[in-house]
């Protein structure tokens, strides 16, 4: 695990995850997914959430292998070249042009700075694309972390949804030119 304080800046690069690597995933292989990303994954990779999720996306690109550009990566951190978690977009964007976020830190690196950098790397990549005008995230009310984590990015509460399976979440937007590139953050990250 890294000690740096929060106050040093993270870097992540994000590893594609196959739709290979997330059916082995997706079935608790967390060897053969890690073989597969090239990288070596946490065990977090293969925990039931985590699994639903990862089968979720490989169901995805079976029906649609145009999304792949768009979904769940692993989040690797430089320059130590360790998984701190995974990242990505629901998918591509839709027909008015949004694209939704979603970010996991695995347990081990919470409270780093880790969420930040991925959270800032997705907007760089939503960002740059043309077809994208608005970013949203769903979070649940009680997960302060990740509430702390999109906090000062520009995203504005828009609503509240809710369903059986993730219960009560508020929605966030924020327009893709509302977010503007320090010269501080990283360029090539996806």
């Amino acid at each position: 695990m890294n000690s740096e304080p929060l106050s040093t800046p993270k870097r992540v690069r994000f590893v594609e995850l196959s739709a290979k690597a997330l059916r082995a995933l997706a079935n608790g292989d967390l060897a053969g997914g890690s073989a597969e990303a090239g990288v070596p994954l946490d065990e977090h990779f293969v925990g039931d959430r985590a699994r639903w999720i990862f089968g979720y996306r490989a169901d995805q690109l079976a029906k649609d292998p145009s999304a792949a550009p768009w979904i769940t990566r692993a989040a690797v951190s430089e320059p130590d070249k360790v998984v701190v978690g995974d990242a990505g977009f629901h998918g591509p964007p839709d027909e008015a042009g949004m694209v939704e976020v979603g970010f996991t830190v695995v347990p081990g690196y919470r409270r780093q700075g880790y969420a930040r950098a991925m959270l800032t790397a997705l907007l760089v990549r939503a960002a740059a694309e043309p077809d994208v005008r608005t970013v949203r995230a769903r979070i649940s009310p009680d997960n302060t972390a990740s509430l702390a984590t999109i906090a000062g990015f520009g995203f504005t509460r828009v609503g509240e949804q809710g369903n059986e399976r993730d219960g009560l979440v508020i929605v966030f937007e924020v327009p893709v030119d509302g977010f503007r590139l320090s010269s501080s953050q990283p360029r090539r990250t996806w």
